[in-house]
């Protein structure tokens, strides 16, 4: 009996080959794929790391002026502070002065009243004892006089007083009315332009400069030989300076101010006597 013997032959799949490509291309376009998408992703960080630095920049910077109007606006509110608080004084102060005034003033007018009521009570005590047309009108001739004293009075209440007391003069009329009054010598002046010194008593004043719009002017006071500048003071206002040996100040009132050319007066206190006056 023959003996009968099956041979198998070996070999590789026909759909391996094609499968193994297929695997490689899949393979390296994976790769491919991966690599793209890193690389974006690198782009993508890059330009958002760049776009927060600019952002934090101007964040920075936002902050930056933020601090230094915060600063100004400090530095502002400090320098209004010390304004208000400046206000504030001095307003205290003139509510002082005004109070003082109104004070005396009350004061006078109360001195003034009792006055007239006794002059009054004497008067008509007289009326009642004398008949005579010539007693009556003696009589009425001291009630105009004491009416004049009160008209005088309240003239003197109008004017305005200095820190010291004394009246101030705004004009030659009230310049006149404080020289009948007789408490203090007046010499009047004019200095009409710059450069020309005027003597006025024992001082000589030079003018400086001025401004009519504002009613001010600086003037140069020469007083026993020293030189004193006194610069943008105001119409009526008075200046003060001494003499040797002297307890009472004199006193300087610039009562007008055109250009270049002040009108005022000097007050001496009785006990200065002034050698001369210059116009």
């Amino acid at each position: 009996m023959a003996d009968e013997r099956v041979v198998v032959e070996g070999g590789t799949p026909g759909w391996l080959t094609p499968a193994v490509i297929v695997l490689g291309i899949l393979a390296v376009a994976g790769l491919g794929f991966g690599w793209t998408a890193t690389s974006h992703n690198q782009e993508t960080r890059q330009a958002l790391s760049v776009e927060l630095k600019t952002v934090k920049q101007g964040v920075d910077k936002d902050i930056q002026q933020f601090k230094t109007r915060l600063a100004e606006a400090e530095q502002s509110s400090a320098e209004l502070q010390g304004d208000l608080s400046v206000v504030t004084k001095r307003l205290r102060i003139t509510q002082g002065e005004l109070k003082k005034a109104r004070a005396e003033a009350a004061q006078i007018r109360e001195e003034n009243a009792k006055q007239l009521a006794a002059m009054d009570t004497a008067v008509k005590g007289e009326l009642a004892t004398k008949a005579s047309a010539e007693e009556v009108k003696a009589v009425t001739g001291e009630v105009t006089v004491v009416k004049s004293d009160l008209a005088t009075t309240r003239n003197d209440l109008q004017m305005t007083r200095s820190e010291l007391g004394t009246l101030i003069a705004r004009n030659h009329e009230e310049i006149e009315h404080l020289r009948r009054m007789g408490e203090r010598d007046y010499l009047e002046f004019t200095v009409d332009g710059k450069g020309k010194p005027v003597k006025v008593g024992s001082i000589t004043v030079e003018l400086r400069g001025t401004n009519p719009n504002r009613h001010q002017f600086s003037v140069a006071l020469v007083v026993e030989d020293k030189r004193v500048e006194k610069r943008n003071r105001t119409i009526n206002e008075p200046i003060y300076f001494y003499t040797r040996g002297a307890r009472q100040p004199l006193e300087l009132v610039v009562n007008q101010v055109l250009k270049n050319k002040l009108v005022g007066y000097l007050s001496i206190p009785k006990m200065l006597q002034p050698s001369s006056a210059g116009n």
